[in-house]
């Protein structure tokens, strides 16, 4: 089981985001959590290089997260709109 860590500023964030788009970040954090940090079977799931990770929640919203080879955590970075996306 991984350990994932949601920064701070990124929790401001999900209180924006529609109920619905939570309900489906705390599913992919708990898949996170089970499973690891590559995730194939959700929506536009790809690397963005060494280490980092992103998918669609919805239509506009995505989810980013890092983690390092060989290590337990898992770090979301970012979770919100398409448009601010740090890729």
């Amino acid at each position: 089981m991984y350990n994932v860590i949601i920064q701070k500023k990124m929790l401001r964030n999900l209180r924006k985001m529609p109920e619905q788009v939570q309900k489906v970040m705390a599913n992919l954090v708990e898949d996170l959590r089970d499973k690891g940090p590559v995730r194939n079977e959700w929506p536009n799931f790809s690397r963005l290089g060494q280490d980092r990770y992103h998918c669609h929640l919805a239509h506009k919203w995505v989810a980013c997260w890092s983690h390092k080879k060989g290590s337990m955590t898992i770090e979301v970075y970012y979770a919100g709109s398409r448009e601010n996306a740090p890729y």
